[in-house]
């Protein structure tokens, strides 16, 4: 009668053991590993792969991911309303590496946009063809050396139509055309030919209160000197100055001298 006690519960232990296991085979589900056949070694992922730290919920059905409504733009660089118009401009102008005149962005383009947009205080520089970024480009092709009928000798010219000045010799532009910014409404800076004098590396203006930076008078109080705010900010324009960028406010102060022809033609737009 023991006998038969001990070996009941032998069979009923069993029966439990087998029942706890949501994978067994005889309950119709598949089990989750399966011994290999003799002489062969146990795959390294069914004996030794680690278990995550969070089992992923059977009810989470990851979202497809979404497709971008544009290419994405090459080099971080966002494509310009103006792209098109921008390389053709800068292809012309030269100088700013290869680009491709097809409108669409590329690294190439990017980075001559950028190299174009330093070049000229164009902020930010983010190689996109923008409106201030078109809007120098065609200043820059639209001046043309013909107009300021400075003959053979060294000359430096004022385009007001176009906000762009150039430096001449020989008949030749030898550096330029480079931005400026002349006078407001108001205080127009004046037409006609002239010449440098009173050449200062600082002057103080009594009438404005303000340092003008490598200064070179053209006429009365009016001359070239380094631009003391952003020069692409049109709203406060110069009491007559021609406002330069620091760097072609340099070349200006190193090329021109004392006598040097100043030819300054056009009509700043708004005066």
């Amino acid at each position: 009668m023991r006998r038969f006690i001990v070996g009941l519960l032998a069979v009923t232990t069993l029966a439990l053991a087998a029942a706890c296991d949501p994978k067994d085979p005889t309950a119709g589900g598949q089990p989750d590993f399966v011994p290999a056949p003799a002489g062969q070694s146990t795959p390294a992922s069914a004996s030794s792969a680690p278990e995550p730290s969070v089992a992923p919920s059977p009810s989470v059905v990851p979202s497809p991911t979404k497709k971008p409504t544009s290419s994405p733009s090459p080099a971080g660089c966002p494509q310009g309303e103006y792209q098109k118009v921008v390389e053709q401009a800068l292809a012309t102008l030269g100088g700013y590496g290869t680009v491709t005149v097809d409108g669409k962005q590329s690294a190439a383009d990017c980075a001559a946009i950028k190299k174009f947009q330093k070049r000229f205080d164009i902020r930010p520089v983010n190689g996109k063809a923008g409106p201030l970024t078109r809007g120098v480009s065609q200043r820059l092709l639209k001046s043309k050396p013909s107009s300021c009928n400075a003959g053979n000798a060294l000359t430096a010219c004022i385009d007001l139509t176009n906000q762009t000045t150039w430096i001449m010799s020989g008949g030749k532009v030898v550096y330029g055309p480079t931005v400026t910014r002349t006078g407001m409404a108001g205080y127009t800076t004046p037409t006609g030919s002239y010449t440098i004098h009173d050449r200062q590396t600082k002057n103080w203006s009594t009438d404005w209160d303000v340092w003008l930076p490598l200064w070179q008078r053209i006429v009365e109080g009016k001359g070239f000197h380094t631009t003391t705010t952003y020069i692409h900010n049109t709203s406060i324009g110069s009491h007559g100055c021609v406002n330069l960028l620091p760097g072609d406010s340099q070349k200006y102060w190193s090329t021109l001298k004392t006598g040097t022809a100043v030819k300054i033609f056009g009509r700043r737009p708004g005066t």
